[in-house]
C-alpha cells in the first residue's frame, strides 16, 4: 500500500460546489425531460459561458482547443514536466441526471481555487477540462472532445450529421473549435502526465457496501453499431405468411441474439444493449419494410466484445439469407477498455483512504478517460449513486460525498505532483 507523505490542506468548500453543481445543473432545455443539456445546444452554451467565467475567477488562463474542449491552466512551477489533467464533461443524455458529469468538471475548479486561496504551489501545470460532447451524440459518436484531443475523431466522422443537418464539424466550430487542425494539434502519448478524473459510480456496488470512495480499476470497453434490415413492405391482409419479407421479425432475431450472446458465460462480465430502434412503414396493416437499430456491447476484455460482433455478424448472414433480407451492420464507434495501472491505483488507494472508507471496482461505463489512456496514465474516483441510479431524473449523490471525492481527487493530485506518476 501506497502511503500519503505530503502535507495537505485543500479540504473543500461543500457549500460552495454544491451551489455551483446546481447552478450549472438548473442550465437546462425545460422542453424535455430531467435534466437535459445536449451538446451543440442553446443550453450547453450557457453553461460553457458560465464555467469559462469560474475558471478566470480561480486565477486560470482560459481557452478552447481544436476540438472544442473548454481548458483553464494553473502554470505550475517546473516548466519542463508535462501537465496534470483534471476532466469530465457537463453534456447530458436526454431525460438525465444532474450529477453525471458535471461533478467531476466542479471538482478541478473546485481545487484550483482552493491551490489559489491556500497559496498551495504545484510543480505541475495543472489543466481542468470540460471535454465537449462525452454522451453518445446524435452523430453516433460519444467522446468527441477527448477523441479529438488524442487524434481519435476522424475526418469521416467529422462530416455525419445529426438529424437536424448540422454537420459535426460545424457543432465544433459553434463551440469555439477548429475541426481543420484537430489532427495538427491532438496531444501525443507523453504529453500529458496524468489524467484524473472523479465521476459518480452510476452503480449500487459503493452505496450497498457502505463505502463513499471508489478506486477504479478499469473502465471497459464500448462497440456500437447501426443495423439496417431491409425487406419489402406489403399488406398485412392479402400476404400469406410463406411468402413476406418481413424486416421486423429478422431484426427480432437479431436483438435476441445480441441478448442471446451477451448472456454467455465469459472471464469478464459483459453487457449489451439495444436502445435506439425504428421500424417503418409502423403501420398496423402493413408488414414491416425496414427496420433500424443501433446496439452496443461493453466489457472491460476488449477480445470478448470482438468476438461477440464476429458470431452477430455471421448469424446476421444466416438471417438474411433465411428470410431472403438486406443486413447492413455499420460500426457508429469504439472505445477501447482500458485497466488502470496498479502503481496509479495504488496512489489514487491512498488519498482515498485517508479520505473515507474506500474500495476498489471496475467501471461499467465509458469515460473520456477511455480516450485519454491512449496518451496518459489514467485514474478515477467514484463516489456512490443512491440506489445505483444515473441516465435519469432520479440521479443523486449526496453533497457530502461529493466534497469527500473532491478531497480525494485534491489529495491525489497532491500525492502525484509531489513524487510523480511512475514512483
Amino acid at each position: 500500500m501506497f502511503s500519503l507523505n505530503v502535507s495537505f490542506n485543500l479540504h473543500p468548500n461543500q457549500e460552495r460546489i454544491q451551489d455551483h453543481i446546481e447552478i450549472l445543473a438548473a442550465m437546462v432545455d425545460q422542453s424535455k425531460p430531467g435534466w437535459t443539456r445536449r451538446p451543440f445546444t442553446p443550453w450547453y452554451e450557457k453553461g460553457r459561458a458560465w464555467l469559462k467565467q469560474q475558471m478566470e475567477q480561480c486565477g486560470l488562463q482560459v481557452s478552447i482547443d481544436a476540438g472544442g474542449n473548454l481548458i483553464g491552466k494553473l502554470v505550475g512551477s517546473e516548466a519542463h514536466l508535462k501537465p496534470i489533467m483534471i476532466g469530465s464533461h457537463t453534456d447530458t443524455v436526454t431525460g438525465g441526471g444532474r450529477f453525471d458529469g458535471i461533478i467531476g468538471v466542479i471538482a478541478g475548479i473546485e481545487i484550483a481555487r482552493r491551490l489559489q486561496e491556500t497559496g498551495t504551489a504545484l510543480r505541475h501545470t495543472l489543466e481542468i477540462v470540460d471535454f465537449t460532447a462525452e454522451e453518445p451524440s446524435d452523430f453516433g459518436i460519444s467522446t468527441i472532445g477527448s477523441r479529438a484531443m488524442v487524434g481519435n475523431l476522424t475526418l469521416e466522422m467529422l462530416k455525419r450529421t445529426d438529424q437536424t443537418g448540422l454537420v459535426l464539424e460545424d457543432g465544433i466550430r459553434m463551440m469555439g473549435g477548429n475541426p481543420d487542425i484537430i489532427a495538427e494539434k491532438a496531444r501525443k502519448p507523453g504529453d500529458v502526465s496524468l489524467y484524473l478524473e472523479l465521476h459518480i459510480e452510476q452503480g449500487p456496488i459503493l452505496e450497498q457496501n457502505n463505502m463513499k470512495l471508489g478506486v477504479v480499476t478499469g473502465i471497459v470497453g464500448i462497440h456500437r453499431y447501426r443495423v439496417i434490415v431491409e425487406g419489402k413492405p406489403n399488406h398485412a391482409g392479402t400476404t400469406p405468411m410463406n411468402m413476406r419479407f418481413d424486416a421486423l421479425t429478422g431484426a427480432s432475431e437479431l436483438v435476441l441474439e445480441l441478448e442471446s450472446l451477451c448472456k454467455s458465460d465469459y472471464s469478464d462480465p459483459v453487457v449489451g444493449t439495444v436502445g435506439k430502434f425504428t421500424n417503418e412503414p409502423n403501420g398496423a396493416n402493413i408488414i414491416p419494410g425496414k427496420v433500424t437499430f443501433e446496439f452496443e456491447v461493453r466489457s472491460i476484455d476488449s477480445e470478448i466484445i470482438d468476438n461477440i460482433i464476429n458470431s452477430f455478424f455471421k448469424f446476421a448472414a444466416l438471417v438474411a439469407a433465411e428470410r431472403s433480407l438486406d443486413i447492413r451492420l455499420d460500426n457508429l464507434s469504439k472505445s477501447d477498455s482500458i485497466r488502470v495501472l496498479p502503481n496509479i491505483q495504488g496512489k489514487i488507494a491512498a488519498a482515498c483512504t485517508a479520505t473515507g472508507k474506500t474500495q476498489y471496482l471496475p467501471s461499467g461505463a465509458g469515460h473520456d478517460a477511455n480516450q485519454l489512456a491512449g496518451i496518459a496514465p489514467v485514474g478515477m474516483i467514484f463516489v456512490p449513486s443512491r440506489e445505483g441510479r444515473s441516465h435519469c431524473p432520479e440521479e443523486w449523490t449526496d453533497y457530502a460525498d461529493v466534497a469527500l471525492g473532491v478531497e480525494a481527487l485534491a489529495r491525489a493530485l497532491i500525492n502525484f505532483d509531489q513524487v510523480g506518476e511512475g514512483q
